[in-house]
């Protein structure tokens, strides 16, 4: 028969009491130790990233941007419409290359071939006049001098009869009533003498000013009917200048108005580049300062000729004039990038510039540890930057090694470990 044992239940109970609250109490400090341990370093692939060496010496500041080959402004020709016309033939079409002869297209205006033959015959009617006024100004020159040469004549005859009375009154032949009637006709003739010879030159100029108002209605004649025949010459439109036809607006029929663009023809060897630069980068651009243009199959050097005032969309447009030979394929709106020298800093601490960060700030970045296998993220202070370069004021010395690649993913942790 079975003894009922109390105090070995008891006993039972006690144990698995003792060894629940032990349980518990090692749950609670492995709990304790887990929650005081930090949180393992993220790993980076170090093949996924782009690490540079911090160095010191001269750093040449650039920017850069992009752009396209455009003509120059003294190698462009606009042909504009002299006249009213229509387009009656097309010669050439864009893409080809002219001479200045090379006639382009023909056009029609009726009313120019009459305007042409009016100007003509204003021409010779004030030609006609011309001629008819210098004769009848010639006749009247020469009545005009015969007139002072007959009152030169009595005047001279005059001048002697008086002086041989006056020796005859002196010798008592004659009397004196005699002698003052000479002397009165010839100082007559003299003042007649002298009126002729002044009314002569006056005449003389009054001539010269006729004629001149005569030629200057031929000159106009002249004028007017130069400037119909270059009307009329302009109906063939002819490219003036070497070069590529690059624009040909009209048709066949087209009307077209004085004024209207009709060709532009283009020196495609005499091209310019015209950059965008970043307006937080073109404050620092200079007249004259050195650039090369990079027309993707070649490298052309040149030179900052204009910057633009404006800014536009955020950028300035910044014209550079080219120096060396256009590469093959060189056409006007070929996209180009161009880099333009700043300037050069004798000794400064400059590394490769970071995927993120602005000239002149402060920026984190994660220095690379002596063995390579860690990288801590560290505070540097930056100041100017270069296209590819940026100088280092503070954080960092030469010979470090730094992270530049886009680590924004790992803002949250100051310690990686790459792998």
């Amino acid at each position: 028969m079975d003894i009922s044992r109390p105090d070995i239940k008891r006993k039972k109970l006690r144990q698995q009491l003792i060894f629940g609250v032990c349980g518990v109490l090692a749950l609670c400090g492995v709990g304790f130790v887990v929650s005081r341990l930090k949180p393992a370093s993220p790993e980076v692939d170090r093949a996924t990233i782009w690490t540079d060496t911090v160095k010191r010496g001269p750093l040449l500041r650039q920017v850069r941007g992009p752009g396209s080959l455009v003509p120059r402004e003294d190698k462009i020709r606009l042909i504009p419409a002299e006249t009213e016309a229509t387009v009656v033939r097309i010669r050439v079409l864009p893409g080809a290359k002219v001479q200045p002869d090379t006639l382009l297209m023909d056009l029609v205006d009726p009313t120019v071939q009459q305007e042409l033959l009016d100007a003509q015959l204003q021409l010779k009617g004030a030609e006609a006049d011309l001629t008819n006024t210098r004769a009848k100004l010639q006749s009247d020159l020469m009545t005009q001098k015969a007139a002072a040469a007959t009152v030169g004549a009595d005047h001279h005859q005059a001048q002697l009869q008086a002086q041989t009375d006056k020796s005859l009154f002196d010798l008592g032949v004659i009397s004196g009533l005699t002698y003052s009637a000479s002397k009165g006709k010839a100082d007559e003739l003299t003042t007649r003498n002298n009126l002729e010879g002044e009314r002569l030159t006056l005449n003389e100029k009054a001539i010269a000013t006729q004629m001149a108002v005569q030629q200057t209605k031929v000159d106009q004649a002249k004028a007017l009917l130069g400037l119909k025949q270059k009307q009329l010459d302009a109906l063939s439109v002819r490219a003036g200048i070497s070069g590529t036809l690059v624009d040909l607006p009209l048709q066949v029929g087209e009307h077209v108005a004085p004024g209207t663009t009709l060709a532009k023809v283009v020196q495609t060897d005499q091209l310019k580049a015209s950059l965008k630069i970043a307006e937080t980068q073109a404050r620092d651009i200079q007249i004259g300062q050195p650039a090369e243009i990079d027309t993707h199959n070649g490298v052309i050097d040149g030179k900052v000729t204009r910057i633009d005032p404006a800014v536009v969309a955020g950028t300035v447009t910044v014209d550079v004039e080219l120096a060396g030979a256009l590469p093959q394929g060189a056409r006007p709106d070929l996209s180009v990038d161009g880099t333009i020298d700043l300037d050069r800093m004798a000794d400064v601490v400059f590394v490769g510039r970071p995927a993120f960060g602005n000239e002149n700030s402060t920026i984190n970045l994660f220095k690379l540890a002596a063995d390579g296998k860690t990288a801590v993220r560290v505070p540097v202070k930056v100041g100017r930057a270069s296209v590819n370069s940026i100088q280092v004021l503070e954080g960092l010395q030469a010979g470090d090694m730094v992270i530049l690649s886009d680590m924004s993913r790992w803002d949250s942790t100051d310690k990686i470990r790459l792998e």
